[in-house]
Parts: C-alpha cells; sequence; structure tokens
C-alpha cells in the first residue's frame, strides 16, 4: 500500500475515533500529521518528483478536507462539552440547593428534638410536683377524715348535753329554731306589707277623692222623686160612672188596653192609675186625661184613644233620648237605644228619675275619664248607656244588666260600652277601666244626699227581714244586704253546711223572700262558705 495512503487512513481512523476525548484526539491528529509527513517526504525522496507532485497535491487536498471534517467535530464536541459543562453546573447548583434544604430540615429536626426533650423534662418534673401533691392531698385527706371523726363525736356529745339540758332532741330544736325565724320574718314581712299598704291607700284614698269631688264639683241636678200611682181629679160622680161603664165594661177595656189598674176612690173624687211601668202608667194617665175631656168613653173609643196616645209618645220618647244624648254630647247611637234612653224618663230607681240618672252618671264619668288622662267621650258615652237595661227589664226576663248588655251588642255598641252595662255592678268580669268608672259615677249619683227619696224605716225593716229570713236557715253564721238590698251575701259554716248543699240552700232563701218580702226589681242572694284555721305563735 502506498504510505501516503496508509497516512491518511491512519488520520482518518484517528480522527474517527469515538471514544477519544479533544486532548486525546488532538494529540493523535498531531502525530499522525507528523508521521505522513515523515512518510511523504521519505517517498518524495524515493519516487520521482511528478509523483510526488501528485501526491502531495491529493494529500493537502484529502488533509484540507480531514482538517474541516475534524474542524467541524472538534466544533460539535465543543459544544456538546459546553452543554455538559451547563448541565454539570445546574446538577451542581440544585444539588447545592437540596443539600441547603437538607441542613435546614436537619436544623429543624434538631431544633424540634429539643424542645421535645425540654418538654419531657418539663412533663417529667411536673409528675414529680403531681405526685408531691397526691401524697399532701392524701396525707391532709386522711387528717381532715380523724379530725370530722373528732369533730362529730364532740358534736353528738354537745348534742347529747344539750339535749339533757334542754330537754329536746336536735330535729325538735331545729324545728323549733326554724319556726322562730319563720315567725318572725312573717311578723316583719307583714308589718312592712301593711305598712305599704296603709301607704298606698292613703295615696289612692286621696287621689279618689280628688277626681272625685272635681267631677262632682262640675256637675250637680236637682232630681224630682216620682211614684208608681198617678192620680187624676174627676169633675163629678156622673164620670166616675162613665168611666166605671156598665157591669165595668169600660174600666176593664181600659185595665186591658193599657196594662195598669185604676183605683177609684168614693170619698176623694180621685181616680188613682197604679202600675210599676212608668211609660205605661203615663200612657193611661193620658189616655184617661183625653177620655175624660171628650167624655166619650166605651172599649172603641179607649182603644182609639189609645193608640193616638201611644204614637204621640214614641215620638216623645225618641226625642227624649235625643236630647239626653245632646245634652251630654254622645252622638251616633241607635235610634232603638235612642228610644230605650227616652223610655228611661218614666222610669225610677229608689225615687230616682233614671234617665237624669244616666245624664248625671255621663257627666261623672267623662269628668273623670278627662282627669285620668282618658277619653272623656268614651266616658260619657259608657256612662249615658250603663242603665239602658232598666228600660226594658219589666217586659224581658233578666237582670237590667244582663238585658242592657245584650241590647247594645245588638244595636253596635262597642266592647267596652256594653261591658260597662254589664259590670258596673259587682259579680261580672271587668274588662276596662271605663267600667270602673261607670260603677264608680253610678255610685256618686245614688248615694248623694238628695238624688233617691225613700222611707228609711221602711227600707230597714226590709233589708231586716232579709237578713232574718237568712239567719233562720240551719248552718247559716250570718246574713247581710249589700247595695241597697238588691245582692244578700250569706256565710254559712263549713262544717255544717257541705258544698253540695249550698244550691238548694240559695233557692230556699230566695223562694222565701219572694213569699215574704215586697222589693222593687230582684235580689241576689250570694252564699259563701269558708273553713278557718287559726293558729297562734306566743
Amino acid at each position: 500500500m502506498d504510505p501516503i495512503l496508509t497516512a491518511v487512513v491512519a488520520l482518518v481512523a484517528a480522527a474517527v475515533g469515538a471514544g477519544l476525548s479533544a486532548a486525546l484526539f488532538a494529540s493523535r491528529q498531531r502525530r499522525a500529521l507528523d508521521d505522513a509527513k515523515r512518510a511523504i517526504e521519505t517517498h518524495l525522496k524515493t519516487d520521482h518528483a511528478a509523483a510526488v507532485a501528485q501526491a502531495q497535491s491529493a494529500a493537502q487536498a484529502e488533509v484540507a478536507r480531514l482538517r474541516q471534517n475534524l474542524e467541524a467535530d472538534l466544533a460539535r464536541e465543543r459544544s456538546a462539552l459546553t452543554q455538559d459543562r451547563e448541565r454539570a453546573a445546574r446538577d451542581a447548583a440544585a444539588a447545592t440547593e437540596a443539600e441547603e434544604r437538607a441542613r435546614k430540615r436537619e436544623a429543624k429536626l434538631a431544633e424540634r428534638e429539643a424542645s421535645l426533650d425540654r418538654k419531657l423534662e418539663a412533663i417529667d418534673a411536673r409528675d414529680t410536683r403531681t405526685r408531691a401533691l397526691e401524697a399532701e392531698i392524701l396525707r391532709r385527706e386522711q387528717s381532715y377524715t380523724e379530725r370530722s371523726k373528732s369533730l362529730d363525736t364532740r358534736e353528738q356529745g354537745i348534742d347529747t348535753r344539750l339535749s339533757e339540758v334542754a330537754g329536746l332532741t336536735r330535729d325538735a330544736a331545729r324545728e323549733e329554731l326554724l319556726a322562730r325565724l319563720e315567725t318572725s320574718l312573717s311578723t316583719e314581712l307583714s308589718a312592712r306589707v301593711a305598712k305599704h299598704e296603709k301607704d298606698l291607700q292613703a295615696r289612692n284614698k286621696e287621689l279618689a277623692v280628688e277626681i272625685v269631688g272635681r267631677a262632682i264639683q262640675r256637675y250637680a241636678a236637682e232630681h224630682t222623686a216620682e211614684t208608681t200611682s198617678s192620680k187624676i181629679k174627676l169633675v163629678d160622680e156622673e164620670m166616675k160612672g162613665r168611666i166605671i161603664g156598665k157591669e165595668g165594661r169600660n174600666i176593664k177595656a181600659f185595665e186591658q188596653a193599657t196594662g195598669v189598674d185604676l183605683l177609684l176612690d168614693d170619698q176623694q173624687g180621685f181616680i188613682t192609675i197604679s202600675c210599676f211601668s212608668g211609660l205605661r202608667r203615663e200612657m193611661a194617665r193620658r189616655t184617661m186625661g183625653v177620655l175624660i175631656e171628650d167624655g166619650r168613653i166605651h172599649p172603641g173609643r179607649i182603644e182609639e184613644v189609645m193608640a193616638k196616645v201611644q204614637q204621640d209618645m214614641d215620638r216623645e220618647v225618641l226625642k227624649l233620648g235625643e236630647d239626653a244624648a245632646f245634652a251630654v254630647e254622645v252622638s251616633g247611637l241607635h235610634p232603638q237605644i235612642l228610644r230605650l234612653l227616652g223610655k228611661l224618663q218614666w222610669r225610677t230607681s229608689y225615687g230616682q228619675n233614671v234617665l237624669q240618672h244616666t245624664q248625671e252618671v255621663a257627666f261623672l264619668c267623662g269628668a273623670m275619664a278627662s282627669d285620668m288622662g282618658l277619653d272623656p267621650k268614651l266616658g260619657r258615652r259608657c256612662g249615658l248607656l250603663h242603665d239602658i237595661g232598666k228600660a226594658i227589664d219589666h217586659e224581658q226576663e233578666g237582670s237590667h244588666p244582663e238585658l242592657g248588655y245584650e241590647a247594645l251588642k245588638r244595636y253596635g255598641e262597642s266592647e267596652i260600652v256594653a261591658n260597662a252595662a254589664l259590670a258596673h255592678h259587682e259579680g261580672r268580669p271587668v274588662l276596662s277601666v271605663y267600667t270602673v268608672l261607670a260603677a264608680a259615677a253610678d255610685a256618686i249619683s245614688a248615694s248623694r244626699p238628695g238624688a233617691r227619696s225613700k222611707n228609711v224605716e221602711g227600707y230597714i225593716k226590709r233589708l231586716e227581714k232579709i237578713e232574718e229570713i237568712a239567719c233562720a236557715q240551719h248552718g247559716v253564721q250570718k246574713a247581710y244586704c249589700i247595695q241597697a238590698g238588691r245582692e244578700l251575701r250569706v256565710i254559712v259554716s263549713g262544717k255544717d253546711v257541705q258544698d253540695a248543699e249550698l244550691p238548694k240552700l240559695a233557692r230556699d232563701i230566695a223562694r222565701r223572700i219572694e213569699d215574704e218580702v215586697q222589693f222593687p226589681g230582684e235580689v241576689k242572694v250570694t252564699i259563701i262558705r269558708e273553713l278557718r284555721h287559726i293558729a297562734v305563735a306566743r
């Protein structure tokens, strides 16, 4: 083989060595070049000049090509080496960072371990103190137990000694001490309560007297006492005969048409019209006056005059109701309520005119409501309508409070006004302060001097008779009349009379009062049964 080719091959082989490094590759390349040069120089010396020139030319060309290849490979190797160095630098930085984190974590672990060690030491110290305290507590508990036993023994000895000295057991002494303490406290509490109640009652009384006094000063009226009969003077005996009629036909027709009783007095020359209803009595009086003036008296004429008088009375009753409402400044009343008010003109209560009484109560209620900061209009309305039931209590069964309540509710009045009519006497639930004002004004109007005319002696006898009837029953301890004889309170013995016997006892007393006593209106019988146990502490 040609030496030049051999050198070139060697160069190529040396250049493409896969596992050589750049320095080794450069060193081998230089040696190969030196060998090639020596070989060329040797060949040049031995061959002819042409061959040498040709070989040199070819060798130079091959060397240039190889040099280019080598330089390209060297550039690639350098680039790869640069990348390896950068990768190695990054790996070194990452390793350094990881190592730093590891060192920090080791430091934290070391610090935590030291903290745990300190805590364990503190726990051990606390455990030691706790055990010492438990031992001390056990020692003290034993000491307290022994002392408690000693004290119990001494207390038993003291109790025994006290029991021997006082003659009482421990429980008896405790009960006696508690009883004395309770009595002392109850006495002190009762005294304080009584003092406060006394002060409060005095203040309330002063305030009530002031309010009632102002109300009375604002209104004062006179009442004309009326009776349950009317008298008409007869002109002569002939007129008396006409009134009687044949076989008493006229007088019977008159009594039947008017609902009254006619009493003829032969000596005085008067005819008396008697009826408990003032309205019917007034209608009968007017009818009789027209008949006597006309002179024609017979059943047909009596009915004709009675019908005309009744029409006139209806208009007058409505006018009286309107005037009463206008006088006390109450408006918006139902026409039927106005008629009931007008009927009260001929209704009396113990001689007191009820229409004037209701007006007086209305004024008093309004005045007291105004002083108390309430609605004076509503107060006057409650006072005006509180006795409205008395206009119909002669026509329907029931007491005037109940009848008044039903009538007021029927004709659209409010519950406050209706309750004032229902509960202005005792025994009914009170829903508003206006009911209390109506009751107070009613009592003021009825009890003031001159308001009612009555026979004091007869009144006292009637009350005594009612109380005597009640006291005559078995088991009755005491009986007394209240509300001017309209209610009887009966107190019976709790030992002699049982609860089941009370209804029969009340009926028996009420029946005897109806049979033996003459009284206006109705009497309510209330029986009270009680048991009293009294203990005295000294």
